[in-house]
């Protein structure tokens, strides 16, 4: 549990150095949250290290679970997407925030590093990390829920909504894959697919 705790704390600080308003401006997005998304996944892996081996239990069909899976959440969010602009006057504004993101770097640098890196290593920190260390002390419902919340909590830094809120269906979405399959592929698949659809190739906004 002090591992959970520290590396909790450690990702507070890192998103808050990412998102807030205060810091975002002095440093490259996609550069630290790539140190920031590897060095929390090395640490995990360091702290579950006895348990690799069913973390990444390999299945042919996570591949399709992880593909569809995407599919699906990224025809929710154009959906939500549609439906955010109709009901609230600040999305707008909060969703280009997001996307302005992408100036920070070449589109197909930002696109490598999703899949590659920043996706994978977030599946790896919170769902195959701080999710599972919440489902061994607490229960696999509640791990999920927590987890999911905490991964929702911290892109509150930003002080954007949309951003919460999208972190959350996320955050329930892919914590419910690690549930449902108890394997961090098809949550690897899928969450970097998803990044390279929204950010990079077909933007809902």
């Amino acid at each position: 549990m002090k591992s959970l705790i520290i590396l909790a704390f450690a990702a507070l600080l890192l998103f808050m150095v990412m998102f807030s308003p205060w810091t975002a401006p002095y440093f490259n997005f996609w550069l630290l949250m790539t140190l920031s998304s590897v060095t929390l996944a090395a640490s995990a892996l360091f702290f579950q290290r006895k348990n690799l081996s069913e973390n990444f239990r390999f299945k042919t069909v996570y591949i399709a679970v992880g593909i569809f899976s995407a599919f699906v959440l990224y025809m929710a969010f154009s959906m939500g997407n549609f439906a955010a602009l109709k009901l609230f006057s600040f999305a707008d504004k909060q969703i280009s925030g997001i996307y302005d993101l992408k100036t920070q770097a070449n589109p197909v640098i930002v696109g490598i590093l999703l899949f590659f890196f920043i996706g994978p290593a977030e599946e790896i920190f919170w769902r195959g990390f701080i999710q599972e260390k919440l489902a061994h002390r607490l229960g696999p419902l509640n791990g999920y829920l927590i987890a999911a919340s905490i991964y929702g909590a911290v892109h509150l830094w930003a002080f954007s909504f949309m951003l919460f809120a999208a972190a959350l269906v996320c955050g329930l979405f892919w914590g419910f894959i690690y549930m449902r399959y108890r394997s961090l592929w098809p949550g690897i698949i899928s969450h970097a697919l998803w990044d390279v659809f929204i950010f990079v190739l077909f933007p809902v906004n």
